[in-house]
């Protein structure tokens, strides 16, 4: 059995993470903003600090240069990606709906990250060949869940065949748009509206007639 120091060492220990995570993640979030508004180049780790309200010190106990600064704003948004879309696949178990859930992971921690986004397609290209493997890598994994919800689907006779790479990637470089695009999608649709006939639009063109049926809610006026 622990004792009651054992147990008051890893509350303390639990705090401590909780602290260091939520200071880093204010540390990511002001760095991806000014980085989208100025240019990565033009941003300083005094200016960063500045944004976050902290010390210049503080952020050098996290990244030791910019270039770990940005890479670690990218990879913070690719690894949301896994964990955000890994935890909604899970929650269905049919393989159509668990691309339409995919879809929404993506676009909702894009909605949320959207200057790291923008920052991923603009200044991977900055960073040293092992960051640019790195990002490739998890850019790779990232999109496997969705990729195997394409293959299930069309393995069960649900859609029909296509190749599950372009399908897949189509949906994810649909999902970027809303942050690429942001200031004209914004204009006519709510965030919700944008997944919803982006979905619609997906699975319309790949379902099969005698499945189409099954997934009317997801296909709107398109059923």
């Amino acid at each position: 059995m622990k004792t009651l120091q054992q147990g008051a060492d890893e509350a303390t220990a639990a705090a401590r993470d909780a602290r260091t995570k939520s200071r880093r993640k204010q540390l990511l979030a002001a760095a991806a903003r000014l980085m989208e508004e100025r240019g990565s180049q033009e941003v300083s780790m005094q200016s960063v600090a500045d944004a976050a309200g902290v010390s210049v010190g503080l952020i050098y106990r996290y990244f030791g240069n910019k270039q770990d600064l940005v890479q670690a704003v990218i990879v913070g948004v690719l690894e949301e990606f896994s964990n955000r879309v890994g935890a909604a696949v899970t929650e269905v178990e049919d393989p159509v709906r668990q691309i339409a859930a995919a879809f929404k992971g993506y676009c909702e921690v894009i909605d949320e990250n959207r200057d790291g986004t923008i920052l991923a397609y603009r200044d991977t290209k900055t960073l040293d060949a092992a960051g640019r493997s790195a990002v490739k890598e998890l850019e790779l994994t990232t999109g496997k869940l969705l990729s195997k919800a394409v293959l299930d689907a069309a393995d069960a006779g649900l859609i029909r065949p296509v190749d599950y790479r372009i399908f897949a990637f189509q949906l994810l470089m649909t999902a970027h748009s809303w942050a690429l695009k942001h200031w004209y999608f914004s204009r006519h649709f709510s965030h919700e509206d944008f997944i919803a006939h982006h979905t619609a639009l997906a699975l319309s063109g790949v379902l099969r007639p005698e499945t189409r049926s099954q997934y009317s809610d997801l296909l709107g006026d398109l059923a």
